[in-house]
């Protein structure tokens, strides 16, 4: 009896430390992810990554699988904590066929995730343009607000429906306050309108709901940079403004080198516009939907997928970023 207690007694000095030990960290590298994006939160000087659920799980159009956002948090933005679950979509819910471009903010104490939801539902108003019998189909696609209390959730929904207008195809919302009220800018789709736009609404101080009716901010058309023949894309609106008070916005749309991140510059300082496009791109090399944030050591990075092709190959990258006040340039 004696010799079994001190087998027992070794067994489990080997086993618990095994079961105490903090989950091994995950390389940059290892994370599939597309439209990344960061929160640096100064209080934990951590980085938050969220991501689509289906990166990892691959259940991408299969709404009878887990359908939601996870998060990835590090120290150092190379080696990553294994995901968390932040947001869970209910069985019962307007959009379960892809979840895309989730982004948190924090706003007001609260802390909000902006992410697009794909429903199998058709908007039957819609028409294909006319000689295009392979147009993608038209699903009820939009921009939701989650709320938690936590960067790490778990994030709730206000109402069992969009922000962004029921009768559109919509994606890629974004926050941005003006003058003290918060906005939702956002793509209005191509596979909708042919020629992509980017537009904005007011929000309601709680984000709960928006106020009024969509403005136009521009098309994709009016960049030259924006190549596509049968489509013109708008994707992955962010709005950020210079150390000399510019109004910029980074967005994505194809071009000669794939997909690719130009700039757009308000001429009024406000969301209004109007808005033109600056010639030189931000990056061109088939990788898109930028973001940007700062780190603890105060250095502009720009997040971003790339390749954007094939999929499955997806990964982080991250550029220094020049603010020269007129514009935003990778540092060499």
């Amino acid at each position: 009896m004696k010799q079994l207690l001190t087998i027992c007694l070794a067994l489990n000095s080997i086993l618990l430390p095994a079961q105490n030990k903090p989950e091994a960290l995950i390389k940059t590298s290892d994370i599939r992810i597309r439209d990344p994006f960061i929160y640096a939160d100064g209080s934990t000087e951590k980085y938050y990554m969220y991501a689509q659920m289906d990166n990892r799980l691959g259940f991408r159009g299969r709404e009878e699988k887990p359908k939601g956002v996870e998060v990835y948090v590090s120290s150092d933005l190379e080696n990553w904590e294994p995901p968390k679950t932040v947001l869970l979509l209910p069985k019962e819910f307007w959009a379960r066929k892809m979840v895309w471009a989730p982004e948190m903010h924090h706003y007001k104490g609260k802390y909000y995730m902006f992410v697009t939801l794909t429903s199998s539902e058709l908007l039957k108003h819609l028409k294909k343009p006319e000689g295009q019998d392979d147009w993608p189909p038209f699903y009820k696609r939009g921009t939701q607000i989650f709320v938690s209390d936590s960067p790490l959730g778990p994030f709730e929904s206000f109402e069992n429906k969009p922000h962004t207008p029921e009768n559109w195809m919509a994606l890629d919302g974004t926050l941005y306050v003006e003058g003290g009220a918060p906005y939702m800018v956002f793509c209005h789709e191509w596979v909708e309108i042919v020629d992509g736009s980017m537009d904005y609404m007011r929000l309601s101080s709680d984000l709960s709901k928006t106020e009024g009716t969509p403005h136009k901010m521009f098309h994709a058309s009016e960049a030259r940079w924006s190549t596509g023949k049968t489509n013109k894309v708008t994707d992955g609106c962010f709005m950020y403004r210079t150390k000399s008070g510019k109004l910029l916005m980074i967005w994505s749309s194809f071009g000669t080198d794939g997909y690719a991140i130009g700039i757009a510059e308000s001429e009024s300082g406000k969301l209004k516009g109007p808005w033109i496009q600056q010639e030189k791109l931000l990056f061109q090399k088939n990788g898109g939907h930028g973001m940007l944030f700062k780190t603890f050591e105060d250095k502009l990075m720009l997040a971003l997928h790339q390749p954007n092709g094939p999929r499955g190959k997806e990964r982080l990258k991250l550029f220094e970023i020049i603010d020269t006040g007129e514009t935003l340039k990778v540092a060499k």
